[in-house]
């Protein structure tokens, strides 16, 4: 069993390199990864799109994007999300993007249930 701590190039650096953006454990046949949360930042640490739920939720799920495909994953393999909004209202928005990420049948486990 192999345990890689990895912080793709293809991603903004994780704040004061504290972390590793993904942990990734090597099993017979494949591997688990297990990314860190992300936030919605540009490549110099700025925050995308003050106020705007939509283009913010997008940033998020390009970096996750990127952290998968970094290691030979799509959003195809996630099983799980799970999602902190800091005002609920905004659940439909973050909703409408997530779901084009994760069309219908294929949906992960969602975060509100």
């Amino acid at each position: 069993m192999t345990v890689i701590l990895d912080n793709p190039a293809t991603v903004p650096a994780p704040y004061g390199d504290r972390f590793a953006h993904v942990a990734r454990l090597d099993l017979p046949g494949g591997a688990l990864l297990m990314l860190s949360g992300q936030v919605a930042v540009d490549d110099a640490g700025a925050v995308v799109a003050p106020g705007d739920v939509r283009a913010q939720t997008e940033q998020i799920f390009e970096l996750i994007g990127a952290l998968l495909a970094a290691h030979g994953a799509t959003f195809a393999d996630v099983l799980h999300v799970r999602t902190f909004l800091t005002d609920l209202d905004d659940l439909a928005d973050y909703g409408a993007v997530r779901n084009r990420y994760f069309p219908a049948p294929s949906r992960p486990a969602p975060p509100w249930r």
